[in-house]
């Protein structure tokens, strides 16, 4: 049976770790359903140079083949009839990554304005993963509750805060020691990074 995941990006920087997660996801046979802020959007343009087009056909050509059975679902995060807005959709775990202070607000604070804090919403009453890449430095006050709420509420808080054990030597390196983790969480084996001890 095919894996459901939900991945989205918004507007801090970091959209690497999302592109990088969705392409690990898709190397699997699973449904990923993509969601993109428009803040997202704009960094993601800034940071990777993709502005528009198929995120599948971008990725595919900067990360390699996808499995077949794979499949990439771009969704409008203003379509609140979307599938992943309901409960009784069934998936195995949510990601933001990055997640930006907003949403992450909004999430801790049930505010479901856009189907991205839905499906976060969802994620927290139906008892799924949900994984946040808080991507903020410092962390003034009101970001650490927000997060402790978020926690409190079943949220996985994962800044992402990659080891140099491994003698990172890229920036791929760096992203993968991120993005092994968030795999590790949604119980998908992988050989991202390397693990601790080292052979």
């Amino acid at each position: 049976m095919k894996k459901k995941f939900i991945v989205a990006i918004t507007g801090a920087s970091g959209s690497i770790y999302g592109f990088r997660l969705i392409s690990a996801l898709m190397k699997f046979p699973a449904d990923v359903f993509v969601l993109m802020s428009e803040a997202g959007k704009e960094v993601t343009a800034h940071e990777t140079g993709f502005q528009s087009g198929s995120i599948a056909e971008y990725l595919e050509q900067t990360n390699g083949k996808f499995h077949e059975q794979a499949t990439l679902n771009e969704t409008d995060p203003s379509d609140s009839f979307a599938h992943i807005a309901s409960g009784s959709f069934q998936h195995h775990g949510m990601v933001i990554a990055p997640c930006s202070m907003n949403t992450l607000a909004a999430v801790s604070n049930g505010i479901t304005s856009n189907l991205i804090h839905r499906a976060a919403d969802v994620c927290l009453k139906e008892k799924r993963a949900l994984i946040l890449l808080a991507r903020e430095t410092p962390l003034s006050l009101i970001h650490l509750k927000n997060m402790t709420r978020a926690a409190e509420a079943g949220a996985t808080i994962m800044p992402p805060s990659p080891g140099f054990y491994a003698r990172p030597k890229t920036i791929d390196d760096l992203v993968d020691s991120i993005v092994a983790r968030v795999l590790d969480h949604l119980h998908i084996d992988n050989k991202l990074s390397a693990r601790w001890p080292q052979a």
